[in-house]
């Protein structure tokens, strides 16, 4: 069944910064939460958080390896994977303070609706393509980064084969029942 991270985001503004040895915290989300819908990633997954036009220093796919990518014209994060408890909403939560922009969005919940994620989900074609060529042209890579975005690239490939479908299912019976 498809998990709310609402009430974790909610509670977060007392959370150390993930991987941040200074203690840090988190703050309100609205400070850090600054995203935009209509400048969000295609390549986002559908849920809560997204991506929108990041920054290019990669810090997401550092703090949350497993939900986390970045895209590969401007290198800009990719929400890939939606929290499933605390823990990993605290990664993302982390993620996005990283981000100097403050470009990452939590308000998906208001703005997906069943058919948009059933048309996002029509279209993986294009993203199954993208992962595929964009993995293969990092494996190859010289640069250590590259090949380390190549390895979230291959998650985001095996959970569209493995996973995501049943995630959407569930994420669109709560959109519609909540």
């Amino acid at each position: 069944m498809y998990w709310d991270p609402m009430p974790t985001v909610a509670d977060s503004a007392t959370l150390p910064v993930a991987s941040l040895e200074n203690l840090r915290v988190l703050g309100p989300p609205d400070e850090y939460f600054r995203g935009e819908w209509e400048q969000r990633d295609w390549r986002n997954v559908p849920g809560p958080f997204y991506g929108a036009n990041t920054d290019s220093c990669w810090c997401g796919p550092l703090i949350a390896p497993d939900h986390i990518i970045v895209e590969d014209r401007y290198g800009s994060e990719v929400v890939f994977r939606q929290p499933s408890n605390a823990r990993e909403t605290h990664l993302i939560l982390s993620a996005a303070w990283s981000d100097p922009f403050g470009a990452y969005a939590c308000d998906g919940n208001e703005r997906w609706t069943p058919d948009l994620v059933r048309a996002w989900w029509a279209d993986r074609a294009r993203l199954v393509e993208w992962i595929d060529t964009t993995e293969r042209a990092w494996s190859a890579s010289d640069r250590e980064g590259d090949r380390v975005n190549a390895e979230g690239l291959r998650a985001y490939r095996g959970y569209l084969g493995n996973g995501l479908e049943t995630y959407l299912q569930e994420y669109i019976f709560w959109l519609e029942n909540r």
